[in-house]
């Protein structure tokens, strides 16, 4: 569904289009690295992925937060795996914690800066006298291997806040290629390493908090946005699937001279019920999106409750997008089970996408817990 897209903004059409075509003929690529092939990283850097969120003062484009989400929606129509490490292009939502000179260095040399980060789990880290002595192994590191730039988390100092990351240049990490789960293979989301490195108490941040500089992003909420982006991957694929499906039949006759696909009720039915889960979930997503920038922009702040329907709606597009998902999936009979069409690759990433914490089902709880007054577990809000 890439016309939800404004594709001048992001290159250009013609470069845009190029990009998801290149990605759409290299899926199998892909895969088999584990990770994306750096030149596709370096398309992601000309049509702005990284420097999206970036303050316009460090030479950044400063997009809202539906801009990049369509745009990583896109980029999810031609594989689960890009459009998840796209997604990582939000990282200013995060670093932006940093202290201002700390940024400064940052996007020194150019906006274009690919951060990847492994929180969990937190390691505990030695005071020093410049800032923190970090030593451990952290798990699930998306992007990792197309970063410049890496992040670790380590236990926070007072019991029951948030982890703080500790920032270091690629070259003091170590990547342990552990990455081997049954969707997402390309995201290469592989372990984090690091052995004793000293890393200044400037260039360590709390995830989630209070940004040192200005900008209307800034405002948004951070864990928030952090979920839609990954949420997002599984709309773009239940776009592409619903469009497989459709273009699966085209001029195909059963051999059996039974009807095909297309003129079976069963499957007209299912297709009818996954674009509507599709197209309802994709309008809740979006709208929470944009009641919450419209507070922002108003001179306020996002509520209580606007960021509970941001989390929640996250949440339920998710499990919508996968539910449609797996509905097609099971109409497309045994061509859609062998490993190599597209549909199968679909399904793996959608079901991956439905496991992560921000769109678990303690998500649910927290969201039911606020409807009836109760604060929710931290690091939701």
């Amino acid at each position: 569904m890439t016309q939800y897209v404004d594709k001048e903004q992001w290159g250009g059409r013609e470069r845009f289009d190029a990009l998801l075509d290149d990605i759409r003929a290299r899926r199998e690529e892909i895969e088999a690295l584990r990770h994306l092939p750096k030149d596709i990283i370096d398309q992601f850097k000309s049509i702005g992925v990284y420097r999206a969120m970036v303050p316009a003062r460090f030479g950044g484009d400063e997009k809202s937060p539906a801009e990049f989400l369509r745009m990583v929606e896109a980029i999810s129509t031609a594989d689960g795996s890009a459009g998840w490490v796209a997604s990582f292009g939000m990282s200013p939502a995060y670093l932006a914690a940093l202290p201002e000179s700390t940024l400064e260095e940052v996007w020194r040399e150019s906006p274009d800066v690919v951060f990847a980060g492994g929180i969990f789990p937190p390691q505990p880290a030695e005071r020093t006298e410049r800032g923190f002595k970090v030593n451990g192994r952290w798990k699930f590191a998306s992007g990792c291997m197309g970063a410049s730039l890496c992040g670790v988390g380590i236990l926070p100092e007072e019991q029951g806040a948030l982890p703080r990351m500790a920032v270091m240049p690629r070259s003091q990490v170590q990547i342990d290629p552990t990455w081997n789960m049954i969707g997402m293979v390309g995201t290469g989301s592989h372990d984090l390493v690091v052995e004793k490195i000293e890393v200044p108490e400037e260039w360590t941040f709390v995830r989630g908090g209070k940004p040192t500089i200005d900008g209307s992003f800034f405002s948004y909420p951070s864990l928030s946005f952090a979920a839609q982006v990954l949420s997002v991957t599984t709309l773009g694929m239940a776009r592409e699937a619903l469009d497989i499906v459709r273009n699966s039949v085209k001029g195909r006759k059963s051999i059996t001279g039974a009807p095909n696909l297309g003129e079976r009720e069963y499957a007209q039915i299912a297709i009818a019920k996954a674009e509507a889960r599709v197209q309802s979930a994709r309008h809740f997503f979006y709208m929470s999106t944009d009641d919450a920038w419209r507070a922002i922009e108003q001179g306020g702040v996002p509520s209580r409750d606007q960021v509970n329907l941001l989390r929640l709606s996250t949440t339920h597009l998710t499990h919508e997008c996968a539910d449609a998902i797996q509905s097609l999936y099971r109409i497309s009979g045994m061509n859609g089970a062998d490993n190599a069409h597209p549909l199968s690759r679909i399904l793996r990433d959608s079901q991956l996408c439905t496991q992560h914490a921000f769109m678990g089902e303690v998500t649910w709880k927290n969201a039911g817990a606020i409807f009836f007054g109760h604060d929710p577990l931290p690091g939701y809000l």
